[in-house]
C-alpha cells in the first residue's frame, strides 16, 4: 500500500486529499483544494497561492490515474466546484480527465440542498453517476454518514476504509466530535488513519467540545498504529501544541500530514500575517491574479530565500519517494 497525502493544512492548503495505491486500484479521496478566502482580514498570500498551484497540479495528475474517486462530502475544499473562486479547483479542470473512474460518495438522502446542487453539477458535467453502495471486491468500504463536526450539524460526511496488505482509513471533517465515528474507526483496526482534528481556532468551539475531541483523540492515538491528525486542527499553531501533548500523554507518536510525508510543516494559513510582513503584497495583486492566474511564482522564489525552514525544493518529491506503510 502506497499512501500519499496530497493536500492539507500542514502542507500549506485547506483540504484532506490523499491518493492510495493498492494492487489493482488507485483511490483518490476528497480531490478538492482551497485557501481560506479571508484570515486575519487578509486574502491568501501569493506564496500560499504558489503552493496551492503545485498541489493542484498533483491532484489533477492523480485524478487522471485513479480507478476510484471518493467524495466524503461536497464542501469546496474537498470537491471541484462549478463556481470555484481563484483559490479552489474548478470543475472545468477535471472534465474529460478520467471518464473511466468510478465515483463514490454518501447516499443522496444525506445531501444538504447545497450538496445536492454540487453533486448534480458534477454528475452532469462529468457524465458520471455516483455510487453509494458497497464495493464488491471489499477492498474499499464506507461508513456513515456521520455529523460534519458538532453533533448538532445538519451536514454529514462518510469515512473510507481501504485494505490491501495494510488498512488505511480516511476520516474527513468529523473534527473528533463524534464518539460513534471514532468507535467505527477503531472497529476497522487501521494501520494508518488520516483524521480531521477539531477547529481550535474557532471561538464557537465550546470547552465541552474541546474536551470531547481530546478524549476521542486519546482513544484513537492508543488504538491506531499510525495516527495522522490534520485539516481543521492545523489552521492554528495550537494544533501543533495539541499534537505534542497528545503524543506525550498517549505514549504514541501522533503526527500531522507533513510529518507523515516527511516534509516541512507549512502552516501557511496560521502564518498568513507573518508572510505579509516578510513578503509585502501590493493592493491590486489579487485582482490581477484573478484575471491572469499569474505572478505567484515570484513569491515562491522569494520564499526560498526568506523561509529556509520550508525546504521548498523537497516539498514535491518524485513519485517513487512517496511514503509507504
Amino acid at each position: 500500500m502506497h499512501i500519499e497525502i496530497l493536500g492539507s493544512e500542514s502542507l500549506g492548503v485547506r483540504g484532506l486529499c490523499c491518493f492510495v495505491r493498492i494492487p489493482g486500484r488507485k483511490v483518490l479521496v476528497d480531490p478538492g483544494i482551497a485557501l481560506g478566502y479571508m484570515r486575519h482580514k487578509l486574502q491568501p498570500h501569493p506564496f500560499q497561492i504558489a503552493v496551492e498551484e503545485r498541489i493542484k497540479r498533483r491532484i489533477l495528475a492523480c485524478w487522471q490515474q485513479a480507478t476510484d474517486i471518493v467524495f466524503s462530502h461536497f464542501h469546496g475544499d474537498h470537491v471541484p466546484l462549478a463556481d470555484a473562486n481563484p483559490y479552489q479547483l474548478h470543475m472545468n479542470e477535471v472534465i474529460g480527465l478520467n471518464p473511466e473512474a468510478m465515483f463514490w460518495t454518501k447516499p443522496s438522502s444525506a445531501f444538504s440542498s447545497l450538496e445536492e446542487k454540487r453533486a448534480g453539477d458534477l454528475t452532469s458535467s462529468l457524465g458520471v453517476d455516483f455510487i453509494s453502495g458497497a464495493d464488491p471486491s471489499e477492498k474499499i468500504e464506507f461508513a456513515g454518514p456521520f455529523p460534519h463536526g458538532p453533533q448538532t450539524s445538519s451536514e454529514s460526511v462518510i469515512m473510507t476504509r481501504i485494505e490491501a496488505d495494510k488498512v488505511f482509513v480516511h476520516a474527513s471533517d468529523i473534527q473528533l466530535l463524534s464518539g460513534e465515528a471514532v468507535s467505527r474507526i477503531l472497529e476497522w483496526s487501521p494501520d494508518v488513519a488520516l483524521v480531521d482534528g477539531p477547529p481550535l481556532y474557532l471561538a464557537r468551539l465550546s470547552e465541552k467540545e474541546v474536551n470531547m475531541a481530546w478524549e476521542n483523540a486519546i482513544r484513537l492515538a492508543r488504538g491506531v498504529d499510525c495516527l495522522v491528525l490534520d485539516h481543521h486542527l492545523m489552521r492554528d499553531r495550537q494544533g501543533l501544541e495539541w499534537l505534542e501533548r497528545l503524543s506525550r500523554i498517549s505514549g504514541k507518536i501522533v503526527m500531522c500530514s507533513a510529518d507523515f510525508m516527511r516534509r516541512p510543516r507549512m502552516l501557511l494559513e496560521a502564518d498568513r500575517e507573518d508572510l505579509y510582513a516578510q513578503m509585502p503584497v501590493s493592493g491590486h495583486w489579487h485582482e490581477d491574479y484573478a484575471k491572469t492566474r499569474g505572478g505567484a511564482d515570484a513569491y515562491w522564489n522569494l520564499a526560498r530565500k526568506r523561509y529556509a525552514c520550508y525546504r521548498l525544493d523537497h516539498c514535491f518529491p518524485a513519485e517513487e519517494n512517496f511514503r509507504t506503510k
